[in-house]
């Protein structure tokens, strides 16, 4: 089999029987190109896209009295900055855990990891539903499970997918997390930096 038959069913399927699509994944040789534009620049879309939806309908609700409503054009340029953070994001951590495979002797080409990053984050994306009402209390109920159900994917099928034992799949997940983790943090410190330097929109009354 070169391909893994990528396709909406694939995701749904992961709700239902998640080691019926690690073991597809694990017969496969997926192409990167195929996987990226096939099926992870889709996902990769919705968070922004429902994002931008959400806020021009009802605003943020960040927990004050009134939501934060900005410019349709300031929307959409945060909303195109989210998704190429998400592509960004999406491409360096399969670049890592191929770099992380040799250490491993896990497989290395860069298709599988493509795909099996993006199988994994499939739950995130699709949990991004709740973006259509920005209410930060909403979207932490939704997304945290989502998160701990993409965690769990990872650690689940990373083994089977890049076919390595047990023991080594738990350190490599765990590394890749730390990755994100890390990722996540200097993001976070870049934006209130860039923020702080005045670039960004202004939300102050």
């Amino acid at each position: 089999m070169t391909t893994t038959g990528f396709s909406p069913l694939l995701i749904a399927r992961l709700l239902t029987k998640p080691s019926a699509v690690f073991q597809q994944l694990a017969d496969s040789r997926p192409p990167a190109a195929e996987v990226f534009f096939k099926l992870a620049i889709w996902l990769g879309l919705l968070p922004p896209v429902f994002a931008y939806l959400g806020a021009s309908r009802f605003g943020w609700n960040l927990g004050a009295i009134e939501p934060l409503f900005l410019p349709s054009p300031v929307l959409a340029g945060i909303s195109f900055a989210y998704f190429l953070t998400l592509l960004f994001g999406f491409v360096t951590t399969a670049l890592v855990s191929q770099w992380m495979a040799t250490t491993y002797g896990a497989r290395h080409s860069l298709g599988i990891h493509f795909a099996m990053i993006t199988v994994v984050g499939a739950p995130l994306a699709v949990g991004s539903v709740i973006h259509l009402y920005p209410h930060v209390f909403l979207n932490v109920v939704v997304l945290v499970p989502a998160l701990i159900w993409s965690m769990f994917l990872l650690y689940r099928g990373l083994p089977i997918v890049l076919r390595i034992n047990p023991q080594r799949g738990m350190l490599m997940a765990s590394a890749l997390i730390a990755y994100l983790l890390v990722a996540a943090v200097s993001l976070l410190g870049l934006t209130v930096m860039l923020w702080g330097l005045g670039i960004g929109p202004r939300v102050g009354i």
